[in-house]
């Protein structure tokens, strides 16, 4: 059980697109829609579990946590992600924790029910063929920087995708428009919030990011990466 209470973040690290969004909003019927209020859990770490879930709306925090309460956040889901699918797919335990951090709506499916549906809507397949893709190419760029020792770098890719899904150019540079903390920013990379601090500090002294009233704009996005 996590001993250790994080700010929650607000924002979602990555989402479908609108075609792929589509297919599963259209298949709510093999599905059971279903409200939760703010910080419900879902389902657990190391749970059993047949069912995966598309999200309507709200947002879901996805997170590892380790033996000493220690959080690591996977991802944070927002309207039109899905989460869940894998350990449904493969029949096996959950490896993470999913827990509301706003009141969200979703539709819950049995990973039973869609299979017995793909043989009629073969794009069901597909469709999860194409999310847990994208999922292992987000992790496994994640994953590419968390074993670097640069905690800057880290940062930076956390960074550089958020300003992809979030960016507002002006005059060459990009804000990110949504606000993060120190503490949610370590929570996504695997550092403490020092380390969070000080590297934010050392981008800015580089050249790379600007930070002003609590948003971060992207001045060189080909040196976030190192």
């Amino acid at each position: 059980m996590p001993t250790k209470k994080l700010a929650l973040p607000t924002t979602q690290t990555w989402h479908l697109d609108d075609a792929t969004a589509d297919i599963w909003t259209q298949a709510a019927h093999l599905g059971h829609r279903k409200k939760y209020v703010k910080g419900t859990v879902i389902y657990r770490q190391g749970e059993q579990g047949f069912t995966f879930y598309f999200l309507l709306a709200g947002r879901v925090q996805v997170s590892i946590f380790q033996h000493d309460g220690a959080e690591f956040i996977l991802e944070v889901m927002g309207p039109g992600s899905m989460f869940g699918e894998s350990p449904a797919v493969e029949g096996d335990s959950r490896i993470a924790t999913a827990i509301t951090v706003e009141d969200a709506e979703l539709i819950e499916f049995d990973i039973r029910a869609i299979f017995d549906a793909i043989p009629a809507r073969p794009e069901l397949a597909v469709s999860l063929m194409r999310i847990i893709a994208l999922k292992q190419r987000v992790l496994a760029s994640r994953i590419q920087y968390l074993a670097l020792p640069k905690p800057e770098m880290r940062i930076g890719e956390l960074l550089a995708r958020l300003a992809d899904l979030y960016g507002e150019v002006h005059e060459g540079r990009t804000l990110i428009s949504i606000a993060l903390t120190h503490e949610q920013i370590a929570a996504m990379t695997g550092a403490t919030r020092v380390t969070v601090t000080r590297a934010l500090k050392r981008l800015t002294d580089l050249g790379v990011i600007e930070l002003k009233q609590r948003r971060i704009w992207v001045i060189d996005r080909s040196r976030l990466l190192g």
